[in-house]
């Protein structure tokens, strides 16, 4: 089971939308998730080591950069709200093997 975390700028709007795109992507896939976790960027960054997979919006993915050098694998989405996008980028990365 995988424990994914998604964050927006706020931790509110975004991030919501986010949580919806991963649930359909994951079922998709069919890979179990244990938790889908949506917060505000600054909470993000500081327990992105606490999750399996994080995901966050293109233009926030550097705010994260010391997270990935301690081995937190973070995905950059261009549309967060794409099923599509969360899938292609996951198995891109090789995660979907991982959790299967």
């Amino acid at each position: 089971m995988v424990k994914i975390l998604v964050a927006c700028a706020n931790g509110a709007g975004s991030s919501l939308m986010m949580k919806m795109a991963a649930e359909r992507a994951f079922k998709e896939m069919d890979i179990p998730v244990q938790e889908i976790h949506h917060c505000a960027l600054a909470e993000g960054v500081s327990s992105a080591n606490q999750f399996d997979l994080v995901f966050v919006a293109q233009n926030f993915l550097n705010m994260y950069d010391s997270a990935i050098q301690q081995g937190a694998k973070v995905i950059g989405l261009r549309n967060i709200m794409s099923d599509k996008e969360i899938i292609e980028k996951v198995k891109e990365a090789g995660y979907d093997k991982l959790y299967k």
